[in-house]
């Protein structure tokens, strides 16, 4: 697949695991619910592309064009996030989702996120959340022998 021309192409649920496209071109393609994790993607264009829930595990998006595409719900390892949101701008043009908040980047390019605990974990003084099941129904929570 390496420097395949795929610019508007209809992608959902495309099967693309360990592809291996090298500057290829999937500007304003649809790739939503496809897998690709573990393909070799350095130089894609990815301009303008829907890419919502794609899994994009172990794989590698160097120097990708990332410009307005939407990454929403996508999976993609933390590391790769991370290189993304330093140059992801645009908003897309299907979805209206910017490329930045698709991707959970944050604030500016330069800020990028870091995860921190709940409240609740850190600071004794916080209520905790109340649990959004019956906790007798799960076996770890079972008082059996008390």
């Amino acid at each position: 697949m390496r420097k395949a021309k795929l610019r508007g192409a209809n992608l959902t649920g495309a099967y693309l695991m360990k592809a291996v496209a090298f500057a290829a071109d999937f500007e304003g393609a649809n790739l939503s619910d496809a897998l690709m994790d573990r393909a070799v993607l350095n130089n894609a264009n990815f301009k303008d592309a829907v890419m919502t829930r794609v899994v994009l595990t172990s794989s590698d998006l160097g120097d990708a064009v990332i410009e307005g595409a939407d990454f929403s719900d996508a999976l993609i390892d933390v590391k790769q996030q991370q290189a993304l949101c330093k140059y992801a701008n645009g908003v897309n043009s299907v979805t209206g989702v910017s490329t930045r908040k698709s991707l959970n980047c944050g604030g500016s390019a330069s800020m990028l996120r870091n995860s921190t605990p709940s409240g609740y974990m850190t600071d004794d003084t916080k209520a905790k959340p109340e649990a959004a099941f019956e906790a007798s129904r799960f076996s770890a929570y079972s008082t059996y022998g008390q």
